[in-house]
């Protein structure tokens, strides 16, 4: 794959969020309890979406556009399916989400390390939303230890 552009890193993170935030509200519509974070994490979700924006067209120019690419990044390799098959239960679902939100980390970790030379707002908004996102991994991993203790 070609180097995306710093463009194309955008729109893919504002994807990475949208789409991940779709897959918690349907979560939470199939499993019910208040308790449960899955509306959090998709408002979350909303809230990364315009940070990210905020630092890219905070910084973005057309110079810095048509020079920075991200050059050791593929993005294919951090693709996720963000579907929430009718068949799949509660279990397998938290499952998924904890795999999701690796790739996710992976990504903004990955594109924040080679953003760093050239910008700095960027960078630090995708570290930030990595470390949350990772306390949410952490958080989901906690609710499927839970349901394995009571089994």
């Amino acid at each position: 794959m070609q180097s995306p552009t710093s463009s194309e890193v955008i729109s893919f993170a504002t994807k990475l969020e949208e789409n991940s935030g779709n897959f918690y509200e349907e979560f939470a519509r199939r499993w019910v309890n208040e308790k449960d974070p899955w509306n959090d994490f998709s408002a979350q979700n909303k809230k990364n979406k315009t940070a990210i924006q905020r630092a890219y067209y905070g910084v973005i120019s057309d110079a810095l556009e048509g020079c920075f690419a991200f050059n050791d990044i593929d993005m294919d390799n951090y693709y996720i399916n963000t579907e929430l098959p009718l068949e799949l239960g509660y279990e397998e679902s938290l499952r998924k989400s904890i795999v999701m939100e690796d790739t996710i980390i992976t990504f903004y970790l990955d594109t924040a390390r080679a953003a760093k030379s050239l910008m700095a707002d960027v960078p630090v908004a995708f570290e930030r939303i990595a470390r949350k996102r990772k306390e949410r991994q952490l958080e989901l991993k906690s609710i499927l230890n839970a349901l394995s203790i009571k089994k």
